[in-house]
């Protein structure tokens, strides 16, 4: 922490360094909806879950948030295995040909391709890539494994780094030069496997952002312009961010189709006798989930964790008044952690006895611990604990006899309130819009817009061409597998013709 009026050096969400004078060595000097940008940046960083690094666009991920990605990490690997899925790990440089040979894909990943060039003082006589996304990396050995139908479904996935370089912006989470993700790489004999495969692999998405961040989001598929460069299609699952307008993708679900497997060579003999080329997916989420979940959730206090994924659900704090007997105090504390880590809980107690009680409620709050239990000389008496909520900051005191049902109830019921308060403020967001006029004035409210298209991919080109602006185009964000019902005649918001379905459309990161 900073020492009263020192100086603390930052970066803001820009990834330009800017200097924050602190009053204090707690708090935020931004409000959430006064400069969301600085806020953001300051957050991460006071809340201890990351450090910015030396190379723009790189950050340290500290353990406050590894334990968050380890947390997700143990529900997904855990799903992925029960679908018969197994872990692998591949190598992170990519020769260029092999990354060259996929020419679509090469396309839209070229600009954010990373080089190796030397070696030493050497120049290398082959450039080496550090791989954007593992395709091309595996696949040539997919074809090398598979050689009859007894050998399908391949169903890989390897937990990894990429390397995506070149970008504005960075923002930690959302848009960083290196990040950690899963990445599933499956093959099947036939396209009715490996579509049902998307959308379970869709659903465990979902699952990670509505029941373990308390996140809403919208199941969908992108359109032909937003999809995975060579794929066939892609689904994702998308939240939005009130306070800025945007959209994120929050992971995606990929069908490839056979056009890999015919690059690649990648085919089979089937029961048949004859050859025929395997259906392919590719799925991934990464550390952006927490980036969106700092977004969606935090305030004005710091960050505000969901219970599922805190590193830390309950932290006990001593308030010793005057002449307070505080070896008692300290056994009451230790006490409670020990109940309640015996009960399940992740628990910390803060006895430190160079700060305050005041301070380290500051602390906490910062760091996002959803419940604090205070125990103070009249909460011995009464053999009692005093409980804060991060969430909504009610209070509670309960009987020490009831402590482990009460804590349950009160995390599941904050888990509850993130979501239903996120849910809320994200369903207030959207605007329906069956004009020009009325998508443009949405757009300018910084809305998530529900809009007719006629699912051309002109019209969206036009689209953006329309809306380029300092703040970004709008774009489509995804057509949402639940369409609202739409009536006979409905025309296209954009182009005027007919529409074919419903699309949410706006900003994004």
């Amino acid at each position: 922490m900073a020492d009263a009026g020192a100086k603390k050096s930052n970066t803001d969400a820009g990834g330009k360094k800017k200097e924050v004078k602190k009053e204090t060595g707690l708090g935020l000097s931004k409000k959430k909806d006064e400069n969301f940008g600085e806020w953001y940046s300051e957050v991460v960083v006071h809340s201890e879950m990351i450090e910015y690094y030396d190379i723009s666009g790189c950050y340290i991920l500290r353990p406050w948030t590894m334990s968050i990605w380890e947390t997700m990490q143990a529900f997904f690997d855990a799903e992925i295995k029960r679908m018969k899925v197994k872990n692998t790990y591949f190598p992170l440089f990519v020769s260029p040909g092999v990354l060259e040979k996929e020419k679509d894909h090469v396309e839209g990943f070229a600009p954010e391709v990373a080089w190796v060039t030397k070696s030493g003082k050497s120049e290398l006589e082959v450039p080496i890539a550090i791989r954007p996304t593992s395709e091309t990396v595996m696949y040539p050995y997919f074809s090398k494994w598979i050689r009859g139908h007894r050998d399908l479904p391949l169903k890989l996935n390897q937990w990894c780094n990429v390397v995506r370089w070149e970008f504005s912006n960075p923002t930690p989470f959302i848009r960083s030069r290196e990040f950690l993700w899963q990445e599933g790489h499956t093959a099947f004999a036939t396209q009715a496997e490996a579509d049902e495969e998307v959308l379970e692999i869709l659903e465990l998405y979902r699952r990670i952002y509505e029941e373990y961040l308390a996140i809403p989001v919208v199941k969908g598929k992108k359109s032909e312009l937003e999809k995975f460069a060579g794929g066939l299609y892609t689904t994702s699952v998308e939240a939005f961010i009130p306070n800025t307008g945007r959209g994120v993708q929050g992971a995606t679900s990929h069908c490839l189709g056979q056009n890999f497997a015919k690059m690649f060579g990648i085919e089979f003999e089937n029961e048949k006798g004859g050859k025929a080329m395997v259906w392919q997916n590719s799925w991934a989420y990464s550390t952006r989930t927490i980036g969106v979940m700092v977004m969606v959730h935090g305030d004005d206090k710091g960050l505000v964790l969901p219970p599922k994924v805190a590193a830390t659900q309950v932290i006990v704090v001593p308030v010793p008044y005057k002449d307070t007997n505080t070896k008692e105090m300290f056994e009451a504390c230790l006490r409670t952690v020990d109940t309640l880590t015996e009960a399940g809980f992740r628990v910390e107690a803060d006895l430190r006895d160079n700060y305050g009680p005041g301070w380290k409620y500051s602390h906490w709050e910062m760091k996002g611990v959803p419940l604090r239990i205070e125990i103070g000389p009249r909460d011995l008496e009464k053999k009692q604990v005093r409980l804060a909520r991060r969430d909504n900051s009610d209070k509670l005191d309960i009987p020490v006899s009831n402590l482990v049902e009460q804590v349950k109830d009160i995390l599941d019921r904050i888990q509850e309130n993130l979501f239903e308060v996120a849910k809320q403020k994200r369903d207030a967001s959207i605007r329906v819009a069956k004009t020009w006029d009325e998508f443009m004035e949405a757009l300018n409210q910084k809305k998530m817009i529900l809009a007719p298209w006629c699912d051309e991919m002109e019209v969206e080109e036009d689209v953006k061409k329309r809306t380029k602006g300092e703040i970004g185009a709008a774009k489509s964000l995804c057509t949402p597998f639940e369409q609202p019902e739409l009536p006979e005649g409905t025309l296209c918001f954009a182009s005027g013709k007919p529409a074919k379905k419903w699309t949410y459309w706006g900003r994004s990161y």
